[in-house]
């Protein structure tokens, strides 16, 4: 036990390790506990949020899941992008090519800039049309429409920050990325209130202020970032010599992109088709389900902090020529993790009618919320064994497989199943939240079986 709490401090000292030869139970101790600390900074990230803002009503905790469905999108480009960083960068450093290693970091910066280009337009000048496509009420669209297009429009922030984040847990310090999610959130957390509600010497500005709470907070968080890429000292090291465009490179790191893009992107548009089928329930129903999810999202980035360190582990040791290794790694994660998420949903079920009523005082966001999280928690179990999996394969630059079932699951299953469910057979919201179990717990049990088969140790990137 004395040796588990030094690994856990030598983890937190942010020290520069080999994982690839050290026991690999040390390997993932020491790479976890960061990656899980800065996943659960993030879930605070959007505990905060939606805690101040369903202050305002149902109409502004409407506007936050809308938007934040819409979001997801970018978040997907972003994920996708970071996952073939990962996988490129964690190769790389496997491989002991650490000039290689920032050459490429350098590429997936440039890329990450160029494909934000896009969504600043839209969000920036289309927010309203936007948010009508989505099917919002008149309120949603008149007094959201400046949150949605803070968000969108500032969309380069996040791309940065996920890509920056996965170039140093590639390199295996994960524990840059853990500071910047502190730094970043305590900032959100304390500006929200204050641009809110306007305390103290702040301008109140409700909703919009939620939104710009969260811009700067990101926005401190990539600078740090980059000033940590430019130190001498550090694996990864960047300087203004470095920043030379490689198509090479560029088109690798498209070509293991598109499928984390599309993995990310097939997964979180489902999203978006839920969120539309919500809001033929009113905003009242949008809005419990909106914190539920929140709350979900809480207590899975942790365990995704886990699933980064598989993913990593995975792409180091093949590049150091150990496959079998990089298996065990996985394994272990995935036991773990659904050994954690299965206590987690025991908790969110017992304790749903604790946790919701913390957001709003209104019954029936209450009630719809306190529904949406306990049939949620039945997935818990499967949702901790399909994060890892799925990190493993993209870890190992296999970023089809998961795309593939992501698209069965949740394409071909959850959204009709969800449309069946919810208006067809006239079971509403509660038939929207059985399709997301059903379509996770399926993506688990797929990616187990085809994990099992083992040709993702055969992938050469």
């Amino acid at each position: 036990m004395s040796n588990f709490f030094r690994d856990i401090i030598e983890s937190l000292k942010g020290i520069e390790q080999d994982y690839t030869s050290m026991k690999l139970r040390r390997a993932i101790v020491l790479l976890a506990i960061p990656m899980v600390i800065e996943m659960i900074m993030e879930s605070l990230f959007a505990l905060a949020d939606i805690y101040f803002v369903s202050q305002l009503g149902a109409e502004a905790t409407a506007t936050v899941g809308i938007t934040e469905s819409l979001m997801t999108i970018i978040y997907s480009i972003g994920m996708g992008l970071a996952m073939a960083t990962t996988g490129l960068v964690s190769r790389r450093i496997g491989e002991k090519h650490e000039k290689d290693a920032a050459n490429t970091a350098v590429q997936a910066i440039i890329l990450g800039i160029v494909l934000s280009i896009p969504f600043f337009i839209a969000g920036t000048f289309y927010s309203k049309q936007i948010l009508n496509l989505m099917g919002s009420s008149d309120g949603v669209i008149n007094d959201g429409n400046k949150y949605s297009a803070i968000l969108i429009g500032s969309n380069a922030i996040i791309m940065l920050l996920f890509i920056n984040n996965a170039i140093f847990r590639s390199a295996g310090d994960a524990m840059v990325p853990m500071i910047v999610m502190i730094v970043a959130n305590l900032i959100n957390i304390v500006l929200d209130p204050c641009l809110i509600f306007g305390w103290g010497p702040f301008p109140e500005m409700g909703l919009t202020g939620a939104a710009v709470a969260t811009c700067i907070g990101r926005s401190i968080g990539v600078i740090m970032q980059i000033f940590m890429l430019t130190r001498k000292h550090r694996r990864i090291y960047i300087n203004l010599k470095s920043v030379i465009l490689d198509l090479k490179i560029i088109l690798k790191l498209l070509g293991l992109s598109a499928g984390g893009i599309g993995q990310f992107l097939i997964s979180t548009t489902s999203w978006v088709f839920l969120y539309r089928i919500m809001t033929e329930f009113g905003d009242h129903v949008v809005a419990g389900y909106t914190i539920a999810i929140r709350l979900l999202i809480f207590s899975l980035l942790p365990a995704w902090g886990l699933s980064n360190a598989a993913s990593t582990l995975v792409g180091q040791n093949l590049g150091a020529k150990h496959p079998e290794r990089a298996e065990r790694s996985a394994w272990m994660i995935s036991y773990v993790n659904m050994a954690f998420l299965s206590v987690v949903g025991i908790v969110f079920y017992a304790g749903s009618g604790y946790f919701v009523p913390l957001f709003t005082s209104d019954p029936l966001i209450i009630e719809i919320g306190i529904e949406c999280l306990k049939i949620l928690s039945f997935g818990y179990l499967f949702y901790g064994l399909g994060m890892v999996m799925s990190q493993s394969f993209n870890g190992a630059g296999d970023t089809f497989t998961p795309t593939i079932i992501n698209f069965i699951c949740f394409w071909l299953i959850e959204i009709p199943l969800a449309y069946l469910l919810a208006l067809y057979l006239n079971m509403g919201a509660k038939g929207v939240f059985l399709s997301v179990v059903i379509a996770e717990s399926l993506l688990g049990l797929f990616a187990f079986l085809i994990f099992k088969r083992g040709k993702w140790k055969l992938r050469e990137i």
